[in-house]
């Protein structure tokens, strides 16, 4: 059951009957990372299960990557990090683990535009200076925001309210548009999203979104030679953006997603991110336990994490 925070925002949709598909030639995936393709028809040996209502079939979608889609081929392959991106983690390793969200938006800071230059050493440093953290931890969107203007110089849009609703137009749009987003949820033990109450609650940064959608639009758009079915925006090229899946309707949302303890980008569901981020609400009872100091904001986890998110821009973004 998912904890509602405030300010509340209405459930989401209740799941739909899956539509039967034709058979999509499945692409090679790594392990926790989705396949896209719908589901063939049961087979014979399966138990077979209460017929569904009958419905007409559709085309199978097409998948569709965004902007930040050099990040979705490097979530897709088995390959290791890039030499960078290895010696990064093995600096992050040696910092304490609950800097996850001061490393996420370091993480972001070297996507935007310009890229930030700041050490994540002087990022902690900084934290602790004002008083946001103790012991690198981060249980507050609102201070995560102040910081990200004070050191990296970017502008910092807090999110109320939750993903769902009128707010999830406004986050695919953001990501769309190739800016990144900090988002407070629980980790489970293979760093995707899960619902333990805030007992797990760390940071995450996406970068990008997959959307499955039914028709790619017309011009400005390029399908990957390596991964067919999968079109990318082509650079300076007048493009037509793609109709955003409604909430609740077929079709697949991934978030393009890494936690700072992560060696790769994952892709997560829309859904459960959402849902993740919506029910933090309580003070995880083993770092109550632990004699050590942490920043915690008036009202808990429940006021400083639950429903929010970061939304974050170049500093001289007009948009």
């Amino acid at each position: 059951m998912i904890s509602p925070c405030s300010p509340p925002i209405e459930p989401p949709a209740p799941p739909q009957t899956p539509v039967p598909q034709a058979p999509i030639t499945p692409l090679p995936l790594p392990p926790n990372v989705p396949n896209l393709a719908f589901p063939s028809p049961s087979s014979p040996q399966a138990p077979i299960p209460p017929p569904p209502p009958p419905v007409r079939a559709l085309a199978p979608p097409h998948v569709f990557g965004l902007e930040k889609s050099h990040l979705l081929k490097e979530a897709l392959e088995k390959a290791s990090p890039v030499p960078r991106s290895r010696d990064d983690v093995k600096r992050l390793l040696k910092l304490h683990k609950d800097r996850c969200g001061l490393v996420a938006l370091w993480m972001a800071g070297t996507l935007l535009a310009p890229p930030s230059g700041i050490p994540l050493e002087r990022l902690v440093q900084m934290a602790v200076e004002r008083g946001y953290t103790a012991q690198g931890e981060m249980f507050s969107v609102a201070d995560m925001g102040k910081l990200a203007w004070e050191a990296l110089g970017c502008q910092a849009e807090q999110l109320h309210g939750g993903l769902g609703g009128p707010n999830r137009a406004r986050v695919l749009q953001h990501l769309v548009s190739g800016h990144p987003m900090l988002i407070p949820y629980d980790e489970d033990f293979n760093h995707e999203p899960c619902q333990r109450k805030g007992h797990k609650a760390h940071w995450a940064v996406s970068t990008g979104v997959l959307l499955g959608v039914r028709a790619v639009p017309g011009l400005g758009y390029s399908e990957d030679p390596e991964l067919p079915g999968l079109f990318h925006p082509v650079p300076s090229m007048p493009r037509q953006p793609p109709a955003l899946p409604e909430e609740g309707s077929p079709g697949a949302v991934y978030l393009l997603s890494k936690q700072g303890k992560s060696w790769h980008y994952q892709l997560w569901d829309y859904d459960q991110v959402r849902d993740s981020n919506l029910q933090l609400t309580d003070f995880s009872p083993s770092r109550a336990a632990d004699g050590r100091a942490y920043v915690v904001p008036a009202g808990g986890v429940r006021a400083g994490l639950c429903g929010q998110a970061l939304l974050l821009r170049p500093g001289d973004s007009s948009h």
